[in-house]
């Protein structure tokens, strides 16, 4: 593949502080290669695209490279790249059962741009991911109960939480495609999948299209709530029965 611009910088910078210890440099996340390579072609494409996510795997990393990386960071930002993942090569296959979510969507997403293959035959176990999305859930569903108690019946308020929790309930749909087999690249076709795995036509999608909305009105947020809490429910449910099926 042709590395971006804003990626050989990267490369360069990374050589000069772990110079041998780095192994490789991956690129991952949904449409990851293009938003790096709209990233490396000036400013009025970093403001429009998310940073460009990236992972080194080095041999080891001391204060020292920290300190050194640190140093680097604003102007890595301002080529439209988010600040690297720095990991040693025998921490992302003991992690896997830790951050089973994180870790599993770069392996199903991930372009290596420099070195090796550090991923090869690592696979994360179902279990882990299903421990994941119940905590990932159930989180979700306490915060959005505490989050409407604290709106004190005010529609503002309610909107300013279904606005600020759509992020969160759109990585969560993610993660239950994911479980369930289903690609999770796509947040659209994610969010259908689910619909129809329980039956909810439509509540899914509408939430997870609120991610990154500034805001919506107060009608449209008493109409939303009321789904969206039932479908949080239903995932909760779901996530709780899925080893049993």
């Amino acid at each position: 593949m042709s590395i971006p611009d804003a990626v050989q910088a990267l490369d360069r910078d990374l050589r000069g502080i772990f110079g041998s210890r780095l192994q490789s440099l991956v690129i991952y996340g949904r449409r990851s290669r293009g938003r790096a390579h709209d990233a490396a072609h000036g400013a009025a494409h970093t403001h429009a695209a998310a940073p460009a996510q990236t992972l080194a795997v080095v041999e080891s990393i001391t204060e020292v490279d920290l300190r050194a990386a640190a140093g680097r960071v604003a102007a890595w930002h301002g080529a439209g790249l988010a600040t690297p993942l720095l990991i040693v090569a025998r921490e992302f296959a003991r992690s896997l059962d830790a951050f089973p979510l994180e870790f599993g969507a770069i392996l199903a997403d991930h372009e290596v741009v420099v070195g090796g293959t550090p991923f090869a035959s690592l696979v994360v176990d179902a279990a882990d991911v299903r421990r994941a999305c119940e905590v990932q859930a159930r989180s979700h569903l306490l915060h959005l109960r505490e989050g409407y108690l604290e709106t004190r019946g005010r529609a503002d308020a309610l909107s300013d939480l279904i606005v600020r929790s759509a992020g969160a309930f759109a990585a969560l749909i993610a993660s239950i495609a994911r479980l369930d087999g289903h690609g999770a690249d796509d947040p659209a076709a994610a969010a259908r999948h689910v619909e129809r795995l329980l039956n909810i036509p439509g509540s899914v999608t509408e939430i997870t299209k609120l991610a990154g909305v500034a805001e919506i009105s107060s009608a449209e947020a008493e109409r939303l709530f009321a789904p969206y809490l039932a479908a949080v429910q239903k995932l909760v449910e779901h996530v709780d029965g899925w080893s049993a099926r």
